[in-house]
């Protein structure tokens, strides 16, 4: 049996350690989650996106009692940054979640599955790495790109 051994590196920071680029996606993360509409899960994310054009656009979460109809945070404002600016492509995303209790969750949350595979598609698409800093009271963790987050992914890339 031949065995490998798949590393993920994180890189953990603190607000005042991230750069100004940085800290303004994590900013609009975190005010995206205001715009969440999660009467059922009561778990409102909230995700920034920057693109290569200088546009930066958010997204949050959008449940629907048909579920699963709703969409995450990630998707909505991936879907919407290519709708609209079809020729951009990402260079980062910034994802920030709020839960039940109404506070900033204490340890970064990971995007979903289906997340993590829509949001490679764009990483492909534009050719180079997406950073992904996903956002906690407690810390605040940077990865160099999205697939890191999915090592294993269906993709070209």
């Amino acid at each position: 049996m031949k065995e490998k051994e798949i590393v993920v590196r994180i890189a953990e920071l603190s607000y005042d350690e991230l750069s100004d680029r940085q800290r303004k996606l994590v900013d609009l993360a975190r005010k995206a989650t205001e715009r969440s509409y999660a009467p059922y899960s009561n778990f409102h994310v909230g995700a920034a996106i920057e693109l290569d054009n200088g546009e930066i656009v958010t997204g949050a979460n959008q449940e629907n009692a048909a579920f699963p109809s709703g969409t995450c945070a990630e998707r909505t404002a991936a879907f919407y940054a290519h709708a609209t600016y079809p020729d951009a492509r990402f260079k980062a995303i910034a994802i920030a979640a709020v839960g039940t209790d109404g506070k900033e969750i204490a340890e970064p949350v990971a995007p979903c599955g289906a997340c993590r595979q829509s949001l490679l598609e764009f990483e492909t698409l534009a050719k180079d790495n997406v950073e992904v800093i996903l956002v906690g009271a407690n810390a605040i963790y940077v990865l160099p790109s999205v697939r890191s987050t999915l090592p294993l992914a269906f993709s070209e890339f």
